[in-house]
């Protein structure tokens, strides 16, 4: 397996885990409340859900990939349009506030293993994002790549998580983050529509083949 592929898949399921969002936020809101150790039970806990999503989105990619190359390519294509209209989204966000933590949170892991297995947004995100990452090896996806992939992607979720745990311990980075919330959130709208041109670029050849035969 390509040496790209795994990066690939590392690197897209470290973004995954580190992008803003309802699980960032109440992570967030827990080690300000709870400190360093109730984050690091509630990311591990969310962990299996992050497992969970990145194994049926690399089924969906990968099984497209086996049927016919230009569902895949399709696939990448709706993907593409799929980030740019949450980057779009963050880009366009207002100021609120959400994902406090009020209460004391006895089992810190069992709230972020269900808040990581029930999230909706968990499955479409993760299918987007993999499919941005992997694209370029389009050609090389196979069942075969599933369990490296995944191995990959594990790497990926515990060094973004890792990371996590780190930067919640620093107060004035919780600050920071509280105070400049809406610009990070349209940083990370940058660079979702950034994947989202890399996904629909990647996609255009494929789909434009497919179209002349």
């Amino acid at each position: 397996m390509e040496l790209s592929m795994l990066i690939g898949a590392m690197v897209a399921a470290a973004i995954y885990v580190l992008t803003p969002g309802p699980a960032f936020l109440a992570m967030l809101g827990l080690g300000a409340a709870q400190g360093r150790a109730a984050s690091a039970g509630f990311l591990f806990g969310h962990l299996a859900g992050d497992v969970m999503w990145a194994g049926l989105a690399l089924v969906a990619i990968i099984g497209s990939r086996v049927m016919d190359p230009v569902v895949f390519h399709a696939l990448a294509m709706v993907c593409g349009v799929y980030l740019f209209w949450l980057g779009f989204l963050a880009l366009t966000a207002r100021r609120k506030t959400e994902g406090g933590v009020d209460m004391i949170i006895r089992r810190p892991w069992r709230r972020g293993l269900v808040f990581g297995i029930t999230n909706p947004k968990g499955y479409p995100v993760a299918v987007a994002m993999f499919t941005a990452l992997l694209a370029k090896n389009a050609d090389m996806l196979d069942w075969g790549s599933m369990g490296g992939l995944l191995a990959a992607s594990l790497v990926g979720f515990i060094l973004a998580d890792l990371i996590l745990i780190w930067l919640v311990g620093l107060g004035f980075l919780r600050r920071f983050y509280l105070r400049h919330q809406i610009w990070i959130v349209r940083a990370t709208g940058l660079i979702f529509i950034g994947f989202a041109v890399q996904a629909i670029t990647s996609s255009l050849p494929g789909l434009w083949h497919w179209r002349k035969t």
